[in-house]
């Protein structure tokens, strides 16, 4: 599967636009990485904790966007976002979306 967030591949064709695919999650933050992250504010520096939990969120998203895809048919997705919305206090959504398409080699 051929994914990409621009409205064209190289090398390739749109033959056939399969329609909008989506993923999403939603994760709720972890006691544990509260805490870690309220001292590394203090210092500074990168909150791990939380890089970990965006890295799975967005993996996540990925791979139900790419189910659907394939669900449809499709072997690639174009104009792939991600975006994020709080859903409650201390919850979050990370949403993944693109345009599934058919795609053969050629200009």
């Amino acid at each position: 599967m051929i994914v990409t967030n621009t409205e064209t591949i190289a090398g390739y064709r749109i033959a056939e636009i399969k329609g909008l695919v989506q993923g999403n999650t939603v994760r709720a933050k972890h006691a544990g990485r509260d805490i870690a992250a309220s001292f590394k504010n203090l210092v500074g520096g990168e909150l791990k904790g939380y890089t970990e939990l965006l890295t799975e969120s967005r993996r996540q998203a990925l791979e139900r966007m790419l189910s659907q895809a394939e669900q449809l048919g499709a072997n690639a997705i174009v104009n792939v976002r991600f975006t994020t919305s709080a859903v409650t206090a201390g919850a979050a959504e990370l949403y993944a979306y693109g345009t599934a398409v058919v795609a053969e080699p050629g200009s």
